[in-house]
C-alpha cells in the first residue's frame, strides 16, 4: 500500500509511519516541520517539506498518487485554542479542508483523520462511547468535529470514504525503543511530569484536587501511541478493502488519575517530582474513560500497551538520557 502522511513528522506521526514500515508499505510524509523533527523521519520513508494551508505544495504531493491518506497536521493544544481560535482555524479547519479537497481533485478516496475525544465535551455518561452527544468545550475539540463534518459531505458529494480515529490521551513511545524524538514545546501530563523527572522543569502543576474521584484529581483515559499507530493501520486496510466510513473511539477504555501517573513516575524512575496543586481549568471534566467497543468489532482493534507501567516505562527511557545529562 501507498500511504501519505500528512504531520507524519511528530510525535503520532512517526509512530504510525513505522508500523506501515514495518509490514513493507511505502510510506510518504509531509509535514511543514513546525512541531514535528527531522530526526523523526524514517530514512525508508519520502520526505516532502511543505504546509496543507499551501494548496500548490499539497496538489503537487498527491498528484503522485496514493492508497491512503492519514491526516495528522492539526495542531493540539486545547488551552491554547481557547486564546488563539484564528490559528487553530486557519490551520485544523481550512488547512484539512485544503487537503481533503486536493484528495478529492486527485481521485484519493481513502482518508483517515487524527481525530479526537475532544469532540465530546462534559461526558453525559461514562464510558463514552460514540453514540454520545458532541458539543466541545474547546475549540480545538469543534475543529476536530468541523473536520469531521465535511468529512461526511466529501463522502456524500465526491465518494471519498473516510474513517476518523478519535483519540483519547495519546501517550507512551515504542517499547522496542526505536523512536527517541521528543515532544517539542509538550502540554500532555505525561511529558510534562517526565520533564521534571529529568530535571527539565522544576515542578509539575496539579490542577485541582477536589474532584469526584477516588483521589480528587482529574481521571483520563490513556492509550499507547504504539496501540493507536496500529490502529491506523487496521484503517487503511478497512478502506483499502472497500469498507464503509466510520468513527470510532480509541481508548485503553481504562481511567488514570493524575495521582497515579505522578506516583508511578516517581516509583519507576526513582526521581523527586516536586508538585504544586492549583486552582482546577475551566472546562476540565473530573473524569473521561472511553468505549472502544467498535474498534474492535469493525477494525480488530483492542490496546495491548496501554497499560500504566507500560507507558511510563517507555516513556522514561527516553527521558532518562536527559536526566543523566542534567545530574
Amino acid at each position: 500500500m501507498k500511504t501519505l502522511l500528512c504531520g507524519g513528522a511528530g510525535y503520532i506521526g512517526t509512530h504510525v509511519a513505522m508500523a506501515f514500515l514495518e509490514r513493507g508499505d511505502e510510506v510518504g510524509i509531509f509535514d511543514n516541520l513546525s512541531s514535528g523533527l527531522r530526526t523523526n523521519l524514517h530514512k525508508s520513508s519520502r520526505f516532502f517539506e511543505g504546509s496543507i494551508l499551501d494548496r500548490a505544495a499539497l496538489d503537487a504531493v498527491l498528484s503522485e498518487g496514493w492508497d491512503v491518506v492519514i491526516h495528522l497536521a492539526a495542531f493540539k493544544a486545547a488551552g491554547e485554542s481557547m486564546l488563539d481560535p484564528a490559528k487553530y482555524a486557519q490551520n485544523n479547519i481550512s488547512g484539512s479542508l485544503n487537503l481533503i479537497a486536493s484528495c478529492a481533485e486527485h481521485g484519493i478516496r481513502r482518508f483517515i483523520l487524527s481525530s479526537s475525544a475532544a469532540v465530546y465535551g462534559e461526558p453525559a455518561y461514562l464510558p463514552i462511547d460514540e453514540k454520545h452527544p458532541t458539543r466541545p468545550e474547546n475549540y480545538y475539540g469543534y475543529t476536530k468535529l468541523a473536520i469531521e463534518e465535511n468529512l461526511a459531505w466529501f463522502a456524500t458529494l465526491k465518494g471519498l470514504r473516510y474513517v476518523s480515529l478519535r483519540y483519547f490521551n495519546a501517550a507512551g513511545y515504542d517499547p522496542s525503543g526505536k523512536m527517541t524524538g521528543l515532544e517539542r514545546n509538550p502540554a500532555n501530563l505525561i511529558p510534562v511530569v517526565m520533564e521534571v523527572a529529568s530535571g527539565m522543569r522544576s515542578k509539575i502543576q496539579v490542577f485541582g484536587d477536589d474532584y469526584a474521584t477516588e483521589d480528587g484529581t482529574g481521571v483520563r483515559d490513556y492509550v499507547h501511541v504504539t496501540d493507536l499507530a496500529d490502529a491506523h493501520v487496521r484503517a487503511a486496510d478497512h478502506l483499502y478493502h472497500g469498507r464503509d466510513c466510520v468513527i470510532v473511539n480509541l481508548g485503553s477504555e481504562t481511567g488514570l488519575s493524575v495521582r497515579q501517573i505522578i506516583d508511578a513516575t516517581r516509583r519507576i524512575t526513582g526521581r523527586p517530582i516536586a508538585e504544586e496543586t492549583v486552582g482546577r481549568r475551566p472546562g476540565d471534566p473530573a473524569k473521561l474513560v472511553a468505549s472502544s467497543a467498535k474498534a474492535k468489532e469493525i477494525l480488530g482493534w483492542q490496546s495491548r500497551y496501554s497499560d500504566l507501567d507500560t507507558i511510563i516505562e517507555s516513556t522514561w527511557r527516553v527521558y532518562e538520557p536527559l536526566a543523566r545529562k542534567n545530574g
